[in-house]
């Protein structure tokens, strides 16, 4: 149910903005039900959003409740547990988060290695190691996943402080970020989901909601949407592209991604906004950016403090000095790539911005340059922004075309 369809704008948004406002108005007004007050608006909240998970296919719902059931099994036993029991259990929960998702996502991945390795050896198509599985990937499992392991670290760090059920699953499965983000963190989710203030219709909210989901649909339909038959003949396996064809194609995706992403996290942080509960910036405007980590700061803002917070700086960060922070770098955005898909071209897409970020660390330390910044005094600031640029498109090539070969040919 997309958000941009007619059944989620006049069907399903209406009906559950509806019933989150009224069953604050229709509670009984007896004390006894303070509790049910705080609860009746989030709980229908949470049903709402596994409605529309399961408006995609029913069969994957029971996978979603039991990640989440699991889960917070898992962060109340954390939270309750010291010492080795703490460590066993923190390990234990990521390596079913993980598991999960490497059996949904790279199963498939990893038998067409192998037996790309094995043909490659010189064996028969008959004598292959392994068949693919037939596996359909959970939309959204990703960012569930990735939102939950963030949520049992925290627990393991003893920076969790809010436990109620209701608001987990409403934090999890919160159907404005379930599909496409922004990757969410419980402390600031939490607290807005406890407030009974929210479940009060406010006309700033919608006022401010609306013209948000306004923009984010006016970047998805009217931009991304026309950008992208300029794109897809270009991406097809062995089309072979001309000169001209090839910088046209590549700029139409480079901007169709921006439009079409960007576009979705705006309709989704305008439709929080009409629940009364705001979402994090996820783009500010990263074609912009002076330089990769720049880059970095201001698209998918969200994932890259996730990468940062719960992958670079456990690695190690820039602690142990050069050498070890470039290590840890192109791991982040190896296993960032890796993230986004399984497939080879998704791995050197984040070996190219692991490259790109360990250069620009290099170019700093060899030639002075300001931290942050790359330039040199000679060097005027739009050739930082026009260099990033193509760096970044020359990238884009890879995340978009089906094969290796393909991305080589534009």
């Amino acid at each position: 149910m997309l958000f941009n369809s007619f059944a989620f704008l006049f069907a399903y948004l209406p009906v559950v903005l509806a019933g989150y406002f009224l069953l604050d108005r229709w509670a009984p007004a007896a004390s006894a039900s303070a509790s049910w007050r705080r609860l009746a608006p989030a709980t229908w909240l949470a049903l709402a959003s596994l409605f529309f998970y399961a408006w995609w296919d029913v069969r994957y719902l029971p996978l979603l409740l039991a990640s989440i059931c699991v889960n917070y099994g898992a962060g109340r036993l954390l939270g309750a547990s010291a010492g080795a029991a703490r460590q066993r259990v923190l390990v234990a929960a990521l390596a079913l988060n993980l598991g999960l998702l490497a059996y949904y996502k790279y199963a498939n991945f990893f038998i067409d290695s192998v037996n790309a390795v094995a043909q490659a050896a010189g064996a028969g198509a008959d004598s292959l190691p392994w068949h693919g599985l037939a596996i359909i990937l959970p939309i959204g499992i990703s960012f569930f996943t990735f939102t939950q392991i963030a949520f049992l670290v925290d627990c393991y760090r003893g920076e969790v402080r809010e436990y109620r059920f209701i608001h987990y699953v409403l934090f999890v499965s919160y159907f404005p970020h379930l599909i496409a983000g922004p990757v969410l963190h419980h402390r600031d989710m939490m607290p807005q989901f406890a407030n009974p203030a929210n479940a009060r219709p406010r006309a700033a909210n919608f006022a401010i909601g609306l013209s948000i989901f306004t923009i984010g649909l006016a970047k998805k339909v009217l931009m991304a949407d026309n950008l992208s038959p300029l794109a897809i003949p270009v991406f097809a396996a062995g089309a072979q592209p001309t000169l001209i064809e090839a910088w046209i194609g590549v700029l139409a995706y480079t901007f169709q991604l921006y439009f079409d992403f960007s576009g979705y996290s705006d309709m989704a942080i305008g439709l929080s906004r009409l629940f009364g509960v705001k979402l994090p910036l996820n783009f500010n405007s990263p074609y912009k950016a002076a330089n990769i980590a720049d880059f970095w700061r201001r698209w998918h803002m969200t994932l890259s403090r996730f990468l940062r917070d719960y992958l670079y700086i456990p690695l190690g960060g820039s602690r142990h000095g050069e050498a070890m922070r470039y290590r840890n770098l192109m791991l982040t955005m190896l296993l960032g790539g890796l993230w986004h898909g399984a497939g080879w071209t998704f791995v050197i897409w984040g070996g190219l911005h692991g490259l790109y970020l360990v250069l620009q660390q290099a170019w700093q330390r060899a030639f002075g340059a300001a931290p942050g910044s790359c330039r040199l005094r000679w060097w005027p600031a739009w050739w930082s922004t026009l260099l990033t640029f193509l760096a970044v498109m020359l990238a884009w090539i890879f995340f978009r075309a089906p094969d290796v070969a393909t991305a080589w040919d534009i």
